[in-house]
């Protein structure tokens, strides 16, 4: 690992090592299913990397424009586009980049297509569904929780208006295994199974694990080779996680320390600003050499610099006490952090390095004032 001495902190640094070992998986996954597998950039859009990356993945999905450009200019292959509603101004730039455009909405559908179809490209559309069906206990990340905005339900499915259309997409997964795509196949089949054999390609999102230890890669490859033989589709893929897992660290020095109750340490990070996933999910993000509270001998809450009471990362033990100039480097940092980062408070932003395959730090990007100030 990198000496955590020689980096600024904040930051962030990127691992082409764990990168490349993640790909080595996908790559496996594809060969042994003709699937496709496109990176979701809003998990991770560090191009930095893309280099690396388009050597094995098919290409990028995005979820509006901006990220479809970055995948166009960036990554190469092919770029997917889905969001739940288009304006006419971003339309009018997807369909010159985009290679696959998916519609949340019947309604979305019948408003874009003449342009879709005009545009002098061949551009191929489908139309993400709602099966009703998803295993995700956290609303907030449950595409397919009570009233939900994005798919189309089955009640609200027009076979009348799949002219044009080529294939159907499906999100409901959130860090889940293969045994839930497997009962979650069984839910698609009933609600649009009809369809599936009049398309060219199914798409089943995001969310798998694929690359999580312990994630059962057969049982993937035999849910997507049904598919293919049953329905005579191209079968995508498109996770963000699973492409970074585990490949990006955050660094962070003790400012200071304190007692109220119990003892508490400021660091300079912030839950709110860097990590923003600590307190939306919520979860506790690991830190190398450390225990849950009260497993080793000092126990301390750690909180970032903002003025935010409940800008807590979590509670956590070491071997020793803490004190100020300490470094601490949390894991699994490199999704779902650059990419919702903020500066609120006019927190600056982390640094980003990439640990290159040799071992060697390379500092990708540094923020300042400006980028604080610009956004403003």
């Amino acid at each position: 690992m990198f000496d955590i001495k020689k980096v600024k902190t904040p930051c962030y640094v990127i691992s082409e090592k764990a990168l490349a070992h993640n790909l080595d998986i996908l790559g496996t996954v594809m060969e042994h299913t003709g699937c496709k597998i496109l990176l979701a950039q809003k998990a991770f859009s560090n191009f930095c990397t893309y280099p690396q990356l388009s050597k094995v993945l098919c290409g990028t999905t995005a979820s509006g424009l901006y990220e479809a450009r970055l995948g166009k200019e960036e990554f190469g292959g092919e770029v997917h586009v889905y969001s739940p509603a288009y304006t006419d101004r971003d339309m009018d730039e997807l369909v010159k980049i985009a290679d696959h455009i998916v519609f949340n909405s019947i309604s979305q559908w019948k408003k874009h297509r003449e342009k879709v179809k005009n545009c002098g490209r061949n551009i191929s559309c489908g139309l993400r569904c709602n099966p009703e069906y998803s295993e995700i206990e956290t609303d907030i990340y449950n595409p397919c929780f009570t009233n939900s905005r994005l798919g189309i339900t089955l009640e609200n499915f027009d076979e009348n208006q799949l002219d044009g259309i080529d294939g159907l997409h499906f999100h409901t997964m959130c860090e889940q295994g293969a045994d839930v795509l497997e009962r979650t196949i069984v839910h698609i089949e009933e609600e649009f199974g009809k369809y599936l054999g009049k398309m060219k390609w199914l798409n089943l999102g995001g969310g798998h694990h694929i690359t999580k230890e312990g994630y059962d890669l057969a049982k993937l490859e035999k849910c997507v080779n049904y598919l293919h033989d049953k329905y005579g589709v191209q079968v995508y893929l498109e996770p963000g996680e699973a492409v970074a897992l585990n490949a990006g660290w955050l660094v962070t020095t003790v400012l200071d320390t304190l007692k109220n109750g119990m003892d508490l340490a400021i660091v300079d990070t912030s839950a709110a600003c860097h990590m923003p996933d600590v307190l939306e999910m919520p979860y506790r993000p690991m830190i190398i050499g450390s225990g849950e509270a009260g497993e080793k001998a000092y126990t301390y809450r750690l909180g970032g610099p903002t003025c935010l009471a409940g800008d807590v990362i979590g509670d956590y033990s070491f071997d020793s006490p803490l004190k100020e100039g300490d470094r601490l480097v949390f894991t699994d940092m490199a999704i779902y952090t650059t990419v919702k980062n903020n500066t609120f408070n006019g927190m600056p932003l982390p640094a980003i390095y990439l640990e290159k395959l040799d071992g060697k730090l390379e500092l990708v990007r540094e923020f300042g004032y400006n980028d604080f100030k610009q956004r403003l």
